[in-house]
């Protein structure tokens, strides 16, 4: 037995490969269409029958640029997510993450880590008005021209532009955009998970041709109209437009359940409503409490936006349950009897904030309004977008247009997200992710967010450059940080329970001379020393481009310790050990396996560097870590 070497090519380092994933399903499904190792197509035509399509004349959407737009959603990455972790906040405890970089190559890269992990996507893509930005891809090498389009190499190549209506492929510049960047989010999504999509008129018909494609006309869940204005403009030149429109597709519309802002699947239900007449209902023993494990809530008159409750003596509570009856007085909107059964069934609770709510019962979540398909009262217009963004900056000229937060905290609330992943890969103004924060806040939620952003050059003549920001992603980063200070400010018992962090990633080349697929450093690596870790890189790049390229999260928690004098990561409690230095012996091999008895993990797998041992020290450390049932030992 000896140590494998992951070199270029090799599944551990790049990217998903979707074609070869998707071969080996269909060997699975039809395996007698596999002869020598290849497919036989004409065999697959004839297992497939009359459902192959073989005349010219059919119904489909196509436009200059396609196919390349497809082959390149097919196209692993052999580059990776570089951890900032001063830039970040909460590095070593939170689970949210944001990701700078070309979404088309950071989607590739998160295919293996969070492929069928993502309950929401929503994205906020440039319109293609004729004055916005989109990102013309060099299908030959996306990473070259990331670089170049951030500034990071020479001014040569494909660039950042204005995609201008004169240009003779307008559309076509835009779906080549949009295409494989919708085939990849597609993936990432859970089978009960959900897309939602903002667009206006420019391209709504063509994102929802491309959106019936990738996803299935019978995925297609609705079109959503949402009032983005309160009034219209005098200065339209024929019709003032005041709507704009968001596309719903489902990974699986068969599993996706009903989308509601009625609560989510812990949905909660008024017991108090203003209008009616006060009363006083008695509280029998057993009442949540959404505030601490065991304390008193003192006797007296408490007022909660629109609720007011006046507990008529000392409600005491222990382990998160009240011990003693209570009398209270408010408007209920219930009966007592009610009120009795709702404690019984264990529905009824006290908020954070002293007020009074049930959850929804089982057999009332069958029952809850469905979301219509006119989004107007109590789901936010520009005129709330403009005042977040004046409370959190004191301004509204960073942006010209971004979405309120209730608009994305209603889409999150709709589709029972509490504990799941919410993922905006057009980030801009981090919107979605404040909206997240704030919908964990409200509802004690675990609701984890993925922001991905361009790091997108601001001109010198706008606002933001001014005061002192260079990249739009460096706006969006603040944001999040100014929410999280308000949280604190305004919550700060709640906010002690909240992930309010995120871990910043930033595209870049391999770390790894072997896997790196750039033209640009070819000659280089031909005549590179023997150690195969770029020299501007340190080992923390290394180890978290093996978890991405391993499939693992980039949130999982990893420990460091040194054994004799070098530094060994454990990733994932003992799923994987990582060691990068110079001169190990086996005596590095004795501490990781003794280490990995301590962890008991249900897997376990080893990466050395591979120059960092003589090949007597490794054969003797492939020796030693087996005696202690690791098998899967690999280098770089």
């Amino acid at each position: 037995m000896s140590i494998e070497q992951i070199n270029k090519g090799d599944n551990l380092s790049q990217s998903e490969n979707i074609v070869e994933s998707n071969i080996e399903k269909l060997k699975a499904l039809f395996p007698e269409i596999v002869t020598e190792g290849k497919i036989d197509f004409k065999v697959l035509q004839e297992v497939l029958g009359e459902e192959v399509e073989q005349g010219e004349e059919y119904y489909r959407f196509t436009w200059a640029g396609k196919a390349n737009a497809r082959r390149e959603a097919q196209k692993p990455s052999t580059g990776t997510l570089r951890p900032a972790p001063e830039e970040s906040v909460d590095w070593d405890t939170t689970q949210n993450l944001y990701i700078e970089g070309d979404n088309l190559e950071v989607l590739k890269l998160l295919q293996k880590s969070y492929a069928g992990k993502v309950k929401m996507i929503y994205i906020d893509p440039p319109y293609n008005t004729g004055k916005d930005f989109v990102y013309k891809d060099n299908y030959k090498d996306n990473l070259r021209n990331y670089q170049e389009v951030t500034g990071q190499l020479d001014e040569e190549g494909n660039k950042l532009s204005t995609n201008s209506d004169s240009d003779g492929r307008y559309h076509s510049n835009w779906l080549n955009m949009m295409y494989p960047r919708l085939r990849l989010a597609r993936n990432l999504l859970k089978d009960d998970g959900v897309i939602f999509m903002s667009i206006d008129d420019n391209e709504i018909e063509n994102l929802l041709k491309i959106g019936n494609e990738i996803f299935g006309e019978e995925n297609r869940v609705d079109i959503l109209k949402w009032k983005r204005k309160k009034q219209p403009s005098f200065l339209a030149k024929h019709t003032a437009k005041v709507m704009e429109y968001i596309l719903v597709f489902s990974k699986q519309k068969n599993v996706l359940e009903k989308l509601s802002i009625e609560g989510t699947s812990d949905s909660t239900k008024k017991v108090i409503n203003i209008s009616n007449n006060e009363s006083i209902r008695t509280f029998n023993k057993g009442v949540r409490v959404k505030i601490g494990d065991s304390g008193i809530i003192k006797a007296g008159n408490y007022k909660i936006k629109t609720m007011e409750v006046e507990y008529l003596n000392d409600v005491k509570y222990e382990n998160g349950k009240t011990i003693e009856k209570v009398e209270v007085k408010s408007k209920f909107s219930t009966s007592q009897e009610n009120i009795d059964k709702y404690i019984e069934d264990d529905l009824l609770f006290i908020t954070s904030n002293y007020g009074l709510r049930r959850d929804v019962s089982e057999d009332e979540k069958g029952k809850r309004k469905s979301i219509t398909d006119l989004l107007l009262k109590d789901w936010g217009d520009n005129q709330e977008s403009d005042g977040e963004m004046r409370e959190l900056f004191n301004t509204t000229e960073y942006f010209d247009y971004t979405k309120p937060s209730q608009l994305i905290k209603n889409l999150i609330k709709s589709n029972f997200t509490e504990n799941e992943i919410v993922l905006d890969f057009f980030s801009g103004s981090a919107t979605t992710a404040q909206s997240a924060m704030e919908m964990n806040m409200e509802d004690f939620g675990k609701r984890k967010h993925i922001q991905v952003q361009l790091p997108e050059i601001i001109e010198e003549k706008n606002k933001a450059y001014k005061d002192g920001y260079r990249l739009i992603s460096e706006i969006g980063k603040e944001r999040i940080r100014r929410v999280a200070t308000k949280i604190k400010e305004e919550h700060p018992e709640k906010a002690k329970k909240l992930d309010l962090g995120f871990k910043v990633f930033k595209l870049d080349t391999s770390n790894i001379k072997a896997w790196d697929g750039n033209p640009a450093n070819l000659d280089n690596s031909l005549f590179a020393a023997q150690d195969n870790i770029k020299t501007d890189r340190t080992e923390h790049d290394v180890l978290y481009e093996i978890l991405l390229k391993y499939g693992l999260d980039l949130t999982l928690p990893i420990e460091e310790k040194q054994i004799e004098g070098k530094t060994v990561f454990s990733v994932g409690y003992g799923a994987l050990f990582i060691c990068l230095a110079d001169n190990i012996t086996s005596k590095v091999a004795e501490g990781i396996g003794k280490w990995k008895e301590e962890l008991q993990p249900e897997v376990c797998r080893v990466v050395f560097k591979d120059a960092g041992f003589t090949d007597v020290e490794k054969t003797n450390s492939v020796q030693i870590l087996k005696r202690y049932g690791i098998t899967e030992i690999k280098s770089i």
